[in-house]
């Protein structure tokens, strides 16, 4: 079996994760565009609802495992470029891909 038929699952479920997630954060966008928000309104309503933050670790979480995949794929498909270092590059990108999105969530938390 080809490693890269190991990793579908995993691609096919953190899909199904994020889909939503990614539907109900650009209707977020979409209701913030045309109520004009300030930064300081957005966070006071962040931190007011506990489930905010829980829904964006979730979405942290779904982009961490889908992303770095996705790209492991691309980078498969690039013939000079050994499987071992497209797959470090994935792995490191999901692991800046993690720090980012938490840090972002301690920002907004704090």
């Amino acid at each position: 079996m080809q490693a890269w038929l190991t990793r579908l699952p995993y691609l096919l479920y953190s899909a199904m994760v994020l889909a939503p997630l990614v539907v109900i954060h650009i209707g977020l966008i979409l209701m913030a565009a045309r109520t004009h928000p300030t930064p300081a309104t957005v966070l006071e309503q962040f931190q007011a609802q506990p489930l905010w933050p829980l829904f964006y670790l979730i979405f942290v979480l779904a982009i961490t495992v889908h992303v770095p995949i996705g790209l492991w794929q691309i980078w498969r498909s690039i013939e000079a470029l050994p499987t071992w270092l497209g797959a470090l590059l994935s792995t490191c990108f999901a692991l800046i891909l993690l720090l980012l999105g938490l840090r972002a969530l301690s920002v907004m938390l704090a």
